[in-house]
C-alpha cells in the first residue's frame, strides 16, 4: 500500500488536471445541447451529406435531436481520446521512470519483490484510471441535469464503461512497453492512443478495412453503434481484454528478469 499511496501522490497533479480538463470539456459540450438542439434538422441534413466523413464519425447513424445521439458523437470524442491520452501516458512511464529518474537502485534494495513493485504500480494506474471516470461521469450526468434534460441512464452509462474498457485495454498494452523502456516513454504513450484512435476512422471509412476494429480499442467505443443497440460487442471487448493481460503479463516478465542499472 506504501507504494500505492506514493504513486497515487506522485501522479495526483496530473491525475487532477486531466480529470479537470476532460470534466470541463464534457461539461461545455453538455451545456451547447439546448442551443444546438433548435437547428438540428439542418445540421442532421448537413452531416448526412458529408460522405466518408459522416461514416468516420458514426453521423449517419445516429440523430443530432437527441441527447444520447448527441453525446454519443460530440462528447464521445472528448472522452475518447482524453481518456485514451491519459491512461496511455500514465501506464507508459510507470516502470520506465524508475530508471529514467535512477530511483530504481534505491527502490529495488528493499526487501520486496519486484513482482509486488509491478503489482503495487499496476493498481496505482488502474486506480487512476478509475478515479477519472468515476468523477468526470458524475460531472456529465450532473450537467444533463443542469440544462434541464432527463438524463438518459443507460446510453450513457454504457458509453462510459466502454471507454473506461478502453482505457484499461490501452494502460494494459503501455504498461507492457514500460518496462521495456529505460526513458521517458510519452510519445509512445501518445503515438499509440492517436494510432489506434485513427485506425477505428479508417475501419469506418473503407470495408476493406473492418478487420482494424479487431485491433483498436476504439472499434467497441462507437457510440453510434451503442445508443442504437444498447449493447456491447462481447467478442471485441474480450479481444480488447486479451490484449491488456498480454501486455500487463510482458511487462510483469520483463520487469522481474530486467537488469536494472
Amino acid at each position: 500500500m506504501i507504494m500505492i499511496r506514493q504513486e497515487l501522490r506522485q501522479g495526483r497533479t496530473a491525475l487532477a488536471v486531466w480529470t479537470a480538463a476532460i470534466g470541463f470539456l464534457l461539461a461545455v459540450c453538455i451545456f451547447m445541447y439546448p442551443e444546438m438542439k433548435q437547428e438540428m434538422d439542418g445540421i442532421n441534413d448537413i452531416f448526412s451529406s458529408m460522405g466518408s466523413f459522416t461514416e468516420a464519425f458514426g453521423m449517419d447513424r445516429v440523430s443530432f435531436g437527441t441527447l444520447s445521439g448527441f453525446y454519443a458523437v460530440e462528447c464521445g470524442n472528448i472522452l475518447g481520446l482524453g481518456g485514451a491520452f491519459f491512461a496511455s501516458l500514465c501506464a507508459v512511464t510507470v516502470l520506465a521512470k524508475e530508471e529514467k529518474e535512477h530511483t530504481a537502485e534505491f527502490l529495488l534494495t528493499h526487501p520486496v519483490r519486484r513482482s509486488r513493485i509491478v503489482a503495487d504500480k499496476l493498481a496505482a494506474v488502474l486506480l487512476e484510471v478509475i478515479i477519472l471516470n468515476a468523477v468526470v461521469y458524475g460531472i456529465a450526468a450532473g450537467s444533463v441535469l443542469l440544462i434541464g434534460e432527463t438524463v438518459p441512464w443507460k446510453e450513457i452509462s454504457l458509453l462510459h464503461l466502454t471507454y473506461f474498457l478502453l482505457q484499461i485495454e490501452l494502460a494494459g498494452i503501455c504498461f507492457g512497453i514500460s518496462a521495456f523502456l529505460k526513458r521517458s516513454g510519452i510519445g509512445i504513450g501518445i503515438g499509440i492512443a492517436v494510432m489506434m484512435y485513427f485506425l477505428n476512422l479508417i475501419a469506418n471509412i473503407s470495408e476493406r478495412a473492418e478487420f482494424l476494429k479487431y485491433i483498436t480499442p476504439f472499434g467497441y467505443t462507437e457510440g453510434a453503434d451503442l445508443v442504437t443497440d444498447l449493447a456491447l460487442d462481447a467478442k471485441l471487448v474480450l479481444l480488447g481484454m486479451a490484449f491488456a493481460a498480454a501486455g500487463v503479463t510482458a511487462g510483469f516478465v520483463k520487469y522481474c528478469k530486467k537488469d536494472i542499472c
